[in-house]
């Protein structure tokens, strides 16, 4: 159950914009991994869909390095 709890605190947190990009990647990539992404509302697997497509996320739900670099430019600037 612990688990479940964490992704709904993140889901009402990602809701509120209260978390950063590489946590709502770090959220996306959980969604997909365990499928969620694809039986939440659709706004969760269009989401997850475009992260897919924008080459941020894997189809199995990891961060790409392409993702990291990305979120390392953001942290700099």
């Amino acid at each position: 159950m612990g688990r479940m709890k964490d992704i709904a605190i993140d889901i009402t947190s990602f809701e509120a914009g209260e978390l950063d990009p590489a946590e709502t990647l770090e959220l996306f990539g959980l969604l997909v991994k365990s499928g969620m992404a694809w039986t939440l509302q659709g706004s969760y697997g269009r989401t997850a869909n475009e992260l897919i497509h924008a080459g941020y996320l894997t189809r199995e739900g990891a961060v790409t390095e392409f993702a990291d670099s990305m979120l390392e430019e953001l942290a700099a600037a």
